[in-house]
Parts: C-alpha cells; sequence; structure tokens
C-alpha cells in the first residue's frame, strides 16, 4: 500500500465449479437480441484511444462508452430491462430465447399480468433504468435513494414516471426499505443484491449487464484485450462483465482487475481477508463515486469473481477525478468520453499507475507493460452535470489537494 492505493491477488475457490455457467456465449446472445429489440436500442461506442494508449506506454486503450445507453446516460439499464422482461416471460410462459419487447408490450400481456409495481433502491442510473423500463412496457416504479443522492438525478427518475424520493439511510438501508415495502405492498423488488431467497432476479440483473460486453467483444473483432479493468459496487457489473468475457476468450483470457473508492471497497475487504466470507463496509461511505458507495457484496457477482479475476484494487476519490478529466481532455484525435465518477475509476487507475514513478510498484503488480492491450467500460456519463463540471472545469478533487486535505467533500 502507498498514498491510499491497496492491492491484493483474489482467492480462487478451492473446489473447480462452473459458477459463471449462466454468462455463457449462448446466454448472452440471447439477452442481447432481446436488448435489440427494443425501439430505443443503439450499440454504444467503443472508444479507441490510440493516442491516449501511445502517451501512457501501452499497445492499446479502449473505453466502451456506456453515456449513449437508450438516451439514459448509464448501463444499469441493461439489467433492470432484462431482470424486468424475464420476470414477466416467466408469469407468460415465454423463452428466453423468445423474449421481445413486443410480446412484452402486447395488449394480451397488459390483460394477463394486470397493473404491476417495481421497487428499488439506487444511487440514480439502476433507478433510471427501472423506471425507463417499466414506463416502456406500461407498468409502474417506486425508487428509494440514498441520503447524499443527487437532485438532479432524483428528477431523472421522476421524469421517467416513477415515484422516487431520497430517504435519510445508506445505500444498503435503502435496499432494505425497498424490499420491506415491496413485501408489504406486493410490488416486485428488483435488485442487483442478492441474499438468501432473493437470487433470481438479481442474477437476470447480470445477464442483462452482460450486453455490453457482448457488443464489446464483437467491435474489438480479433483485437483481444490482454487487461481489463472493472469498477465494483456491489460487483454485479464486474461479475457480469469477467463472466461473458472469460466464457468468450477462454485460453486467450486477459488479466482481470476490480477497482473501488477506499471508503467503500467492500470487494477488494473480502478478496483481502482469503477466508471465504463477505465483508462489509458501513457507515456513510462518503466517496464521489456515488454508483460505488455499496457496502455489501453480491454472493453471486462475488462467486464468479473468484472464479474469473485476478485482482482487486481499492484506491482514493482522485483516482475517478484523474479520470474524467484524462477522458474528457483527449489526446490527439482521439475521441472524447465524457465519463462520471463512477465511470472514469478505471481509466483513472491505469492512467495514473502508468504516468506516475512513484506507483510503479502498482504497475508492475497489475503486469502493465509497452504490450498491454486495456479495455475499459465507462458505465455513465455526466449524470450529475453539476458534480462533473466542478471536477473538469475547476479542478475538484485533485491528488495534491487530497494529499494536502485542502479539499471538501
Amino acid at each position: 500500500m502507498k498514498d491510499g492505493f491497496y492491492i491484493t491477488d483474489i482467492p480462487k475457490a478451492k473446489e473447480s465449479s462452473d459458477v459463471k455457467a449462466f454468462l455463457s456465449v449462448d446466454h448472452g446472445k440471447n439477452v442481447i437480441d432481446y436488448h435489440r429489440s427494443f425501439p430505443a436500442y443503439q450499440e454504444t461506442p467503443l472508444a479507441d484511444l490510440k493516442e491516449l494508449a501511445k502517451k501512457l506506454g501501452l499497445a492499446g486503450m479502449y473505453v466502451k462508452d456506456e453515456s449513449y445507453r437508450f438516451g439514459l446516460n448509464a448501463f444499469k439499464v441493461l439489467g433492470g430491462s432484462y431482470s424486468i422482461g424475464q420476470w414477466m416471460a416467466q408469469k407468460l410462459g415465454i423463452k428466453e430465447n423468445e423474449l421481445t419487447y413486443e410480446k412484452l408490450t402486447d395488449p394480451e400481456t397488459k390483460k394477463k399480468l394486470g397493473d404491476l409495481t417495481f421497487v428499488t433502491a439506487t444511487d440514480g442510473n439502476h433507478g433510471r433504468g427501472v423506471a425507463w423500463t417499466a414506463r416502456e412496457l406500461g407498468q409502474k416504479s417506486v425508487v428509494y435513494m440514498p441520503k447524499g443522492s443527487a437532485e438532479e438525478r432524483l428528477n431523472n427518475i421522476r421524469a421517467e414516471g416513477a415515484e422516487a424520493s431520497i430517504t435519510d439511510m445508506n445505500y444498503d438501508e435503502a435496499v432494505r426499505l425497498a424490499n420491506k415495502m415491496g413485501d408489504e405492498k406486493g410490488w416486485i423488488m428488483v435488485q442487483d443484491t442478492a441474499w438468501e431467497g432473493y437470487e433470481e432476479i438479481p442474477r437476470w440483473i447480470m445477464q442483462g449487464y452482460a450486453t455490453m460486453a457482448f457488443e464489446a467483444t464483437e467491435q474489438l473483432g480479433d483485437d483481444v484485450p490482454t487487461h481489463v479493468f472493472l469498477q465494483a459496487g456491489v460487483g454485479s457489473l464486474a461479475g457480469a462483465v469477467s463472466g461473458l468475457l472469460t466464457n468468450y476468450y477462454g485460453d486467450q483470457k486477459p488479466i482481470i482487475t476490480i477497482v473501488e473508492p477506499n471508503k467503500a471497497d467492500c470487494i477488494y475487504k473480502t478478496a483481502e481477508a482469503k477466508d471465504n466470507k463477505l465483508h462489509f463496509v458501513t457507515g456513510d461511505m462518503d466517496t464521489i463515486m456515488a454508483g460505488l458507495a455499496c457496502g455489501e457484496p453480491n454472493q453471486i457477482g462475488w462467486d464468479v469473481i473468484t472464479e474469473c479475476d485476478e485482482y482487486a484494487v481499492s484506491c482514493p476519490d482522485w483516482v475517478a477525478a484523474e479520470g474524467m478529466r484524462v477522458l474528457g481532455n483527449t489526446v490527439g484525435t482521439d475521441p472524447k468520453v465524457i465519463s462520471g465518477e463512477s465511470g472514469a475509476v478505471t481509466a483513472g487507475l491505469v492512467a495514473t499507475v502508468m504516468t506516475r514513478p512513484d506507483l510503479k510498484w502498482l504497475k508492475d503488480e497489475l503486469k502493465l507493460d509497452k504490450n498491454s492491450k486495456v479495455l475499459c467500460f465507462s458505465t455513465e456519463g455526466d449524470t450529475d452535470r453539476q458534480n462533473y463540471r466542478r471536477i473538469v472545469w475547476d479542478g475538484y478533487c485533485s491528488s495534491d489537494a487530497q494529499a494536502t486535505g485542502t479539499y471538501e467533500k
């Protein structure tokens, strides 16, 4: 550890298993076909940052830009839309490979299922995706947000037709509230956090997330990445992408590293403990990476991570801010990527370790060198525009300011 950077290898299961089977290439094809059936579907761009790679001393740098996803500025809708679709499909007797937007919006579907309400807890992006999907499919949604959530994100969720509010709870407490209200009112809980007795929907959500990984493999073609960096909140996104890429690339599987903020690093802490138990982070978790401010790992995601991934890194907030500035102010003719706090932390980590001599130890641990081809996923755009400008325009949360304690959190 040095200056807030921690790394640990991810322990492997003692017994061989195949927990990533539900993220197979065949499942991935069914999921992406479902998403492609939506009228609003468009493949999000994969930014080939050739000039940045050259400047950093890498063979390649690719960033999947999810700010274009369904016009919602974030990837989360992939999981919400697929899980809601699968829940409805089960009730209707529709097979996975036959599920389409057209079938879910057929007037006969409404007659059979009646009025449904989907409930969730979110810092913003997931709730907006659930609200959008419910509206698209002619249903209702209720969304609870943790304290400190941005008003802009709340308003965006309400604009999709949801009943939404900011609570006085942290994220994990808001999840428990959403679950309680769902039980009391007969609402359907749509959450990527799994617990005993609640595993089917989180698994569908992870399958939904795999669409962006599947798209990335198609866009890369024969250009196979050597390294993939994935941010983690509860670990559902990280597990989903890890599982799909591991199944897709087989013997060519890249080195996969999980990245988290110091103040919400439950995956790192679970990996570091090496005791095969989930370890929680509690309290306010006041990181700028609101989308990653989760203290309780998803068991399903963790199981996939232990099977597929090599390293977990915990890093300071300024790394995400650095990534936002690097991606938003590109080198030469590279395309610009508008990336939010939770979206930019992986690119920020790569840029930081490749340019700072004092972090050579971390660069070496991650096995990054001139032959490395790196793939990152920018999971959100400027979903909190005020904070985005504060960071990118005004220089808030710089490495120097954090080291001297001169910026307010």
